[in-house]
């Protein structure tokens, strides 16, 4: 599944083609996604184009009459084609512009989504309980250890909780937690602020890496042929599991936590 950099990196590449521009019709050609897209979703025909955010996973499409809120689910991307390229298999949505181009959804399992919204977004089920962005000022180590009090729950499985800081993937969950020194199983409400200090401090850190490793080698958005995927760079411990840790040289661990693969060193990484 595209993490938050993936689709930072689809906003800023799609975003200078979509803001200031109208949108002339609106094509679907299944809308059995992961919710069915509604007919409402043809409002945003007519409309102007405001801007294009990102609120985690989530792609807002602002106009004046709504938003459209767009998730790549686990294979969607978004590109920028001339409004007459002939459609593909599991081409499902185009959203066409008046400047001659358009905006293709691609997602051949389905999983993502395409809706409307014209209440405030904050207001909306699926954005109204997120936690704060991890590249955002609201998420600092007071914020995350107030999250966390009490809470016995592993410190992994914790970060990857929405509720409680937006976007942090299991990639990269794996990544910050090695940088941090802390084990992915330590209790969350046990872990004292000056490590918590260094969790969030790595995490902004490998985030904004990875988006800027994504900025700089992924195809262009107007490319047919280049799809967002994950981003070429060095991994301490996600997919090493059994490899020598690039910090001591001990075995890294791999065990299952929530069903996710987690690797970790036991030297380098306390409860």
């Amino acid at each position: 599944m595209p993490e938050l950099p993936e689709v930072e990196v689809t906003r800023q590449g799609i975003s200078p083609y979509l803001i200031e521009q109208t949108v002339c019709e609106l094509i679907i050609r299944n809308s059995s996604l992961r919710w069915p897209v509604p007919d409402v979703a043809q409002n945003i025909v007519g409309q102007r184009i405001n801007n294009v955010r990102r609120r985690a996973k989530y792609l807002l499409i602002d106009t004046h009459a709504g938003i459209t809120i767009v998730h790549l689910g686990m294979s969607g991307s978004l590109r920028i084609l001339p409004r007459n390229t002939p459609a593909e298999k599991h081409d499902h949505i185009d959203l066409v512009l008046e400047n001659g181009r358009m905006l293709r959804f691609n997602d051949p399992r389905r999983f993502g989504a395409w809706l409307w919204y014209e209440l405030p977004e904050d207001a909306h089920p699926l954005l109204s309980k997120l936690g704060p962005e991890p590249l955002g000022a609201n998420f600092t180590p007071q914020q995350l250890q107030a999250a966390l009090k009490g809470k016995k729950k592993a410190i992994k499985l914790c970060l990857m909780d929405n509720h409680i800081v937006v976007g942090v993937g299991n990639i990269y969950a794996n990544e910050a937690l090695f940088a941090a020194g802390i084990h992915p199983q330590a209790e969350a409400g046990n872990i004292d602020i000056e490590r918590l200090t260094l969790l969030v401090t790595e995490v902004k850190q490998i985030l904004a890496h990875a988006i800027k490793q994504g900025g700089t080698t992924l195809k262009d958005f107007t490319n047919a042929d280049g799809k967002p995927g994950y981003f070429a760079q060095k991994l301490h411990v996600y997919g090493r599991g059994g490899e020598s840790c690039t910090q001591c040289g001990n075995l890294l661990s791999e065990i299952k936590l929530g069903q996710r693969t987690t690797v970790f060193c036991g030297l380098c990484q306390q409860r």
